[in-house]
């Protein structure tokens, strides 16, 4: 007798039942391989914000840091235009010493030639044999040596004038070739020289454009506010702690104030009119406002720098925003600050007198004309530089 099987229902539960775990198993996996597409692609989006931000930052810092790329460019075309203006100095220099050699050689060489001619003239008037004719005319062996022994000097004489007259000939034109090697050498640095004028008014041309186009662009303005902001800060920080350091090292602190009657006395760091004052300050253009910690003077380029008062020199590099930066420690509880300079004559640590030349003032910086920005920092807060610097 066949075993009877289990019932259709009981079978069709059995596989429901086997069928469960493994439906449940795909489900969560295909959950699992959303939510990793899901963090994979806020992964990306997330590299994508910082990326942007990235750009965006470096775009906001290419604003000053373009002006410095310019500034630096016009400070190299500069010294190469310098050295080049140096050279050609020499070159002038060593002309006019080879026209003095030539000079004198022209008229040794003519003197020779004159003496060489009447020699020739006298032999001539004396005929092919004229050089016997003494000889012959001797009375006596001893007077004929002594007119020999003459006759041979006059002989060396002749003999040594030509030979100089063509010493001096060769000594010539060798100076006249030396000469002519200067001048197209002279020609050459005469055209390296405009060549680097025209380099250097077409990097000042770009800076004014690029200068121009900031101050007419309400966002680029402020995005470059934002990081003379920043350099600002860096001062403030840098001056801060030269002053703990100073006060930490200082047998005795400044008393933070100069002597009696120095304030209103103070030498002025450039010849010039002042362009910006000390305080809030409001653009013309755009109705913000800046608050200067120091004054602008308007001055003629390469003019000197001058301390203001004896110190030690604690800072003079770049700085953006502010082009090449000479900052002076008093030790008497105040700072200064020269900024926009071209050419910087001193180094870190090197001690300076009241009035001493420490640079020479330029464009470098944000600014679009030869000024010189100073600031003077009593401690390491800002003061108004026109109630010390003395009237005018």
């Amino acid at each position: 007798m066949r075993r009877a099987g289990p019932p259709p229902a009981a079978l069709s539960l059995f596989i429901a039942i086997c069928l469960v775990p493994a439906a449940w198993a795909d489900s969560i996996n295909e959950k699992i391989d959303r939510e990793r597409k899901t963090l994979e692609q806020l992964k990306d989006q997330i590299e994508e914000k910082r990326r942007q931000a990235d750009e965006a930052g470096k775009k906001r810092e290419s604003i000053l840091q373009g002006i410095q790329t310019l500034d630096e460019r016009h400070m190299r075309y500069r010294q190469s235009r310098q050295d080049i203006s140096r050279k050609l100095r020499k070159k002038d220099q060593e002309i006019e010493t080879i026209n003095a050699q030539i000079a004198r050689l022209r008229e040794g060489v003519q003197v020779r030639q004159q003496a060489i001619l009447a020699r020739l003239r006298v032999q001539y008037m004396e005929g092919r044999f004229g050089h016997w004719k003494p000889l012959l005319a001797s009375d006596s062996y001893g007077d004929f040596q002594r007119r020999l022994r003459y006759l041979s000097a006059v002989s060396e004489r002749d003999y040594s004038l030509i030979e100089t007259f063509k010493s001096d000939m060769a000594t010539m034109q060798e100076a006249e070739r030396q000469r002519e090697a200067a001048r197209v050498g002279m020609l050459a640095y005469k055209r390296s020289t405009e060549k680097h004028l025209e380099e250097i008014n077409a990097v000042k041309k770009e800076k004014k454009l690029y200068l121009t186009k900031l101050t007419q662009e309400k966002e680029s303005y402020e995005r470059a506010l934002q990081e003379l902001e920043r350099s600002a800060s860096r001062i403030d920080s840098l001056l801060r702690e030269l002053e703990q350091r100073r006060r930490a090292t200082a047998a005795r602190p400044p008393s933070g104030s100069l002597q009696r009657g120095v304030k209103g006395g103070l030498p002025w760091p450039a010849e010039g009119s002042v362009l910006t004052y000390f305080g809030r300050q409001k653009h013309p253009t755009f109705n913000t406002y800046v608050q200067r910690k120091g004054i602008e003077i308007r001055t003629v380029e390469g003019s000197a720098i001058h301390a203001v008062m004896p110190g030690t020199v604690v800072y003079a590099d770049w700085l953006k925003g502010y082009g090449l930066v000479i900052i002076l420690d008093h030790a008497n509880g105040f700072f200064s600050l020269y900024a926009h300079a071209s050419k910087i004559l001193t180094s870190v640590g090197a001690q300076v007198a009241s009035g001493q030349a420490i640079g020479e003032t330029g464009d470098t910086g944000m600014t679009g004309e030869n000024t010189l920005y100073f600031e003077l920092r009593e401690g390491a807060e800002a003061v108004d530089p026109l109630q010390w610097l003395a009237r005018r």
